[in-house]
């Protein structure tokens, strides 16, 4: 793995005041320390092989871009309003460090949870620890409507394909559908004997699945608001879950009874189980039968498909797994930047977005040269990432949403 830049969290608005300054480190590989207590710490904990530097404020250009020099060891290779690429030549490493293009802070009052976009891109939904769950403009951060019904925290929430229609997860362990035009809520399941921690929608939405705090994964009719079964039984809780098509080389197995006639869009998928007993499991989500089995490090907080063969999976101290779903006994590579947990795993154009509980967000492209750090969080976690084209959205535990735009990548 690569050596790991940081950067101070203001750093776009510091590097507008003339002989403003910020702080840039940049961390050889293998040199993070497991940060057992990372949410008492005030930034990250660094060891002895690390490159402290600054960036420095030389004056403001007519354009409004900053003229900025650099500490040894650093090099600014490009500036716009937004974002500074920067390297370390002697780590051969490069990191573009983005600040938000815009940020919310009056969508919640409290810690937010988890967030969505819908697929035109026009409207968000997000729930907070403040009890609230709402869709509100993307563009603008307008509240549209507040969507009242659960009890205790709201977990997850997301749009189907639609973007007309919010499906929901809470502590309650009732999954919920409402309408995104009037707020109603249209559908409750009831089934679950935990709090609800993900979910996923099968194709458009005819079927829906949810993990719990039960251990189950239990796959859901919306047309008849009935549980058509249990898809997998961990015997420990399920924190995270997503839904692929199989390559085709991939025996999911066979069901043991015929599936309901109910069943829409589950052939030939493969549902991921992220587990805290460390497994990250894989199962045929018609034939209720396992595909695969692997054992990480930690705690897996978070799993995504890269495609029909490569997937995602990390966990709670640090590790970023990607895998072949057709071996599993070893990994394509571990990913590690930072020993605070991995709280979501997107993909992304032709890599993904990954980010912790230390505030760090990062894109890995395949055809990019250096990682893309996502700024301003300041060592509080980012929770969810959503995307809708060149935007990306984060939620984090400062109650802000903040969008980033990637037009200049």
């Amino acid at each position: 793995m690569a050596a790991t830049m940081r950067i101070q969290s203001d750093w776009n608005q510091v590097l507008r005041r003339n002989e403003g300054e910020a702080w840039l480190s940049c961390r050889s590989p293998g040199e993070w320390r497991l940060l057992r207590h990372w949410k008492r710490l005030p930034g990250p904990e660094m060891g002895k092989s690390t490159l402290y530097g600054s960036l420095t404020c030389q004056g403001v250009g007519s354009d409004g871009i900053p003229e900025i020099s650099t500490s040894e060891g650093f090099v600014v290779n490009e500036i716009t309003k937004k974002s500074i690429l920067v390297s370390c030549p002697h780590e051969n490493v490069s990191t573009k460090f983005l600040a938000p293009y815009t940020s919310f802070c009056r969508i919640h009052q409290k810690s937010i949870i988890c967030i969505d976009i819908s697929s035109g891109g026009g409207l968000g939904v997000s729930s907070s620890t403040d009890g609230t769950m709402k869709i509100w403009q993307a563009a603008n951060g307008e509240i549209r409507r507040l969507l009242e019904g659960h009890v205790y925290d709201v977990n997850c929430c997301r749009f189907f394909p639609s973007g007309l229609v919010v499906l929901s997860g809470g502590m309650d362990a009732q999954l919920k559908i409402w309408s995104a035009e009037d707020a109603s809520c249209v559908v409750t399941f009831k089934g679950h004997k935990g709090g609800i921690l993900d979910t996923a929608i099968v194709d458009r939405g005819r079927n829906v699945i949810s993990s719990s705090r039960d251990g189950t994964a239990r796959l859901w009719d919306c047309g008849k608001s009935a549980c058509l079964g249990v898809v997998a039984d961990c015997g420990s809780p399920v924190n995270g879950i997503a839904l692929g098509v199989a390559d085709n080389t991939i025996n999911l197995g066979s069901p043991e009874n015929a599936p309901s006639e109910r069943e829409i869009g589950t052939e030939g998928k493969i549902l991921l189980l992220a587990r805290e007993d460390k497994k990250l499991q894989g199962v045929g989500l018609q034939s209720r039968q396992p595909v695969f089995l692997f054992v990480g490090s930690d705690a897996f907080n978070c799993c995504t498909f890269l495609s029909s063969i490569y997937l995602l999976a990390g966990t709670q101290d640090g590790n970023i797994y990607q895998l072949d779903v057709r071996n599993t006994k070893a990994p394509v590579q571990i990913i590690h930047r930072s020993g605070a947990p991995v709280l979501c795993l997107l993909p992304y154009r032709d890599g993904f977005i990954a980010s912790q509980g230390d505030g760090t967000c990062f894109i890995i492209q395949q055809d990019l040269d250096h990682v893309i750090d996502l700024t301003e969080a300041d060592c509080d976690p980012v929770y969810k990432v959503a995307t809708w084209e060149k935007q990306i959205y984060t939620c984090c535990r400062d109650g802000m949403v903040r969008r980033y735009q990637l037009s200049d990548l």
